[in-house]
C-alpha cells in the first residue's frame, strides 16, 4: 500500500483544501458528522474504522442499489444562473436518490457506504458540508433505520460521489417492475416536473438572486429532492403489483415498467394537467411548456405504481391512468388518452 503524501500547508487567509490533510485526518473530520443515533444505526453491527463494515440482515435477504454523481455530468459547482452547488446539496441528493431506489422495491433502507473522489484543491469545508448533507438527508427524509457504515476516499480530476445503499424487506415479497396487469390502476406518489423546472432555472440566465421565492423552491427541489420514502413500503403492503422510481422522467420510466410487465400504460390528460400545477413561476419566466417537465423531467424521485382494480390506492398516491392489455400487433409502451407518447426523458449516454 503506498504511503500517504505529505500534506501541503495553505497560505494564510486561504481555505484549507484536501491536499493539506492526510486521508486519516480528512476521515477524522468526516466520520463525526455521519454519526447517527441508535435508531438509525441499529442495523450497523460494525461501522467505520475497519476494512469492512458489518450490517445485520434479519430478513435473510438484502436489497442493494448504487448510484453516482459526477461533477459536470450530474451537477455543476457553479450554474449559468450563478447558483453555487454546496457540498450539502450533493450529500443530500446522494442520500435521496439512493434511498428512493430502495423505496421503489417496497423495502426499507438500513445502511450506506460512500465513496468520494476529490480533486486536490477541493476545500475541506466543502467535504464536511457534504457529510452534513448526507446525514441530514437520511434523517430528514425519514430513513429512520439507515446509517452510513463506511466508505472510501480517493483523488481524481473531478468530484465524484458514489453511494451504495442496503435495505430490508422485513418479510413479504419485493415489488418489481414486471407485475402490472391489465385493469390495474396506475398511480403516482410524490411529484414530477419540479426538479426539471429547477434545472431549467439553474441553466438559464435568470440570476439566482433575482428569483422569486416560488422559483427558488423549484431550484431547491432539483438540488435537494424529497422522495416519498414512506410510500414504498405502504404500496407494498397495500397490494401494489408493480413499482419503480421516477428518476429519468414519467414517460421514459413508465415505458420501462410497461415493457417489463408486457402491458400498455395509458395516462389521463386531466391528471397530468393537475401534476403541472405549481410550475407556472418557472414556465412563465422561461416561456416554457410545463407539460414537458411533467412528462420528460426526472430527479423528483417520485414513485410510479400499479394497483389491482377495486383496491383502494394508499394515502399519498394519486391515480393518473390505467394499465391496458396489448392490442393486436401492439408493443408494450405508454400512451396519453389512447395515443402513443414519445418517451423522451433523460438518457446518460444520449445527452
Amino acid at each position: 500500500m503506498p504511503e500517504e503524501a505529505a500534506p501541503q500547508k495553505a497560505a494564510p487567509g486561504e481555505a484549507v483544501t484536501v491536499a493539506e490533510l492526510s486521508e486519516s485526518d480528512l476521515l477524522t473530520r468526516i466520520f463525526p458528522r455521519l454519526a447517527m443515533d441508535s435508531r438509525h444505526a441499529a442495523a450497523t453491527l460494525l461501522g467505520p474504522g475497519d476494512d469492512a463494515a458489518i450490517v445485520a440482515a434479519p430478513d435473510g435477504r438484502t436489497v442493494i442499489s448504487i448510484d453516482t454523481q459526477v461533477q459536470d455530468q450530474d451537477f455543476r459547482l457553479q450554474w449559468p444562473n450563478g447558483y453555487r452547488t454546496t457540498g450539502f446539496d450533493v450529500g443530500w441528493k446522494a442520500a435521496a436518490q439512493n434511498l428512493s431506489d430502495i423505496n421503489a422495491m417496497g423495502a426499507t433502507a438500513t445502511s450506506m457506504v460512500v465513496s468520494l473522489t476529490l480533486p486536490r484543491d477541493t476545500p475541506v469545508s466543502w467535504v464536511e458540508d457534504l457529510a452534513d448533507g448526507l446525514a441530514a438527508g437520511i434523517r430528514k427524509l425519514g430513513a429512520d433505520s439507515c446509517s452510513v457504515a463506511g466508505g472510501d476516499l480517493g483523488r481524481g480530476r473531478e468530484i465524484s460521489v458514489s453511494v451504495a445503499v442496503l435495505g430490508t424487506l422485513s418479510g413479504g415479497s419485493p415489488v418489481l417492475r414486471s407485475g402490472a396487469c391489465p385493469g390495474d390502476v396506475l398511480a403516482l406518489a410524490g411529484t414530477v416536473g419540479r426538479a426539471a423546472a429547477g434545472l431549467a432555472l439553474l441553466e438559464s440566465d435568470a440570476g439566482i438572486e433575482s428569483l422569486a421565492p416560488e422559483q427558488r423552491k423549484l431550484v431547491a427541489l432539483q438540488c435537494r429532492p424529497v422522495p416519498p420514502l414512506a410510500a414504498g413500503p405502504l404500496a407494498r403492503s397495500g397490494g401494489a403489483t408493480a413499482m419503480l422510481d421516477i428518476s429519468d422522467g414519467l414517460l421514459r420510466d413508465g415505458a420501462r415498467l410497461a415493457r417489463s410487465s408486457g402491458v400498455v400504460l395509458d395516462l389521463d390528460p386531466q391528471a397530468l394537467r393537475q401534476l403541472s400545477e405549481g410550475l407556472e413561476p418557472a414556465s412563465d419566466l422561461l416561456n416554457a411548456d410545463p407539460m414537458e417537465w411533467v412528462l420528460a423531467g426526472g430527479e423528483d424521485h417520485g414513485l410510479l405504481a400499479t394497483f389491482p382494480p377495486g383496491v383502494q390506492v394508499p394515502p399519498g398516491f394519486t391515480a393518473i391512468g390505467s394499465v391496458q392489455a396489448l392490442g393486436e400487433s401492439e408493443s408494450p409502451g405508454i400512451k396519453i388518452a389512447g395515443h402513443a407518447a414519445d418517451t423522451g426523458g433523460w438518457d446518460h449516454f444520449a445527452h
